[in-house]
């Protein structure tokens, strides 16, 4: 398979944007979210940590899935990126395997859905195994930062950020795709992995992780929990896909699509 053969010494480390940068400060996080902001990196440290609680106020009473797409497009606003920023410098390490399984999968044209503040985006425009990154978020103010991002570094012209996959310039088909910590925020996450399977080079490589669960306590009150649509999921998972072994200890897995009964 061509995305297995990809190696995991071909990392984008020569180029700055390898795991041990990401470990060290994130790609850069803190100053270029700063920037982008237009706050002092002070200010932000401050911010971080209250914003995940800040963007559970956005909306009041339970969170209506039927309205996830307005909510993540137009009410969460620079929000988002804060509460990203916590999480991908708060846990780092798991983000840094994501990234390791990543280089060991990533070919050709690679989709990043649902890609957030760019950290799986700009790693994989770094590789030189990967030929094109295209990013898909419909949070406007995450596409923009990750261009902002992408351009400081000189990785431009490798990565591309649409709002969603209906946009014909992207790609009929797709070497490589990653959809992290995304798929529970969805209100049809089984509609979506068809979608995905539709999009699927014949050898290509998905990486998916879930997490269908709003918390013992409500802390997690965007996450699907419904348990009908929950048990579509996992059968469309059973019938279109085929799980690839890798030896990461982490929630992400690796699909190939399932070929015969």
């Amino acid at each position: 398979m061509a995305a297995a053969a990809a190696s995991p010494a071909a990392s984008g480390a020569a180029s700055g944007w390898g795991v041990e940068r990401f470990l060290a400060d994130g790609f850069d996080l803190r100053r270029q979210l700063a920037a982008y902001l237009q706050i002092s990196e002070a200010e932000l440290t401050g911010r971080l940590p209250s914003s995940t609680a800040d963007l559970a106020a956005l909306h009041p009473g339970a969170f209506d899935l039927s309205r996830a797409d307005q909510f993540y497009e137009e009410t969460v606003g620079t929000g988002h990126l804060l509460e990203l920023a916590a999480w991908h410098l708060g846990s780092a390490d798991y983000i840094a395997d994501t990234l390791r399984l990543q280089e060991r999968f990533a070919c050709g044209h690679l989709l990043d859905f649902g890609g957030g503040i760019g950290s799986h985006a700009l790693a994989a425009a770094a590789l030189p195994q990967v030929d094109a990154v295209w990013f898909v978020d419909l949070n406007p103010h995450n596409r923009a930062f990750v261009e902002a991002r992408a351009a400081a570094r000189g990785l431009a012209h490798k990565l591309r950020c649409f709002r969603d996959l209906g946009d014909p310039a992207l790609p009929s088909r797709f070497d490589t795709l990653v959809c992290l910590d995304v798929l529970e925020h969805l209100p049809d996450p089984a509609e979506r992995l068809a979608v995905f399977a539709d999009r699927m080079a014949p050898e290509a490589i998905a990486l998916l992780n879930w997490y269908f669960f709003q918390g013992f306590k409500g802390e997690y009150p965007f996450h699907l929990d419904d348990p009908l649509q929950i048990e579509r999921f996992f059968l469309t998972l059973q019938e279109r896909f085929l799980e690839v072994f890798h030896p990461f200890l982490i929630t992400t897995r690796a699909y190939r699509l399932k070929v015969g009964p």
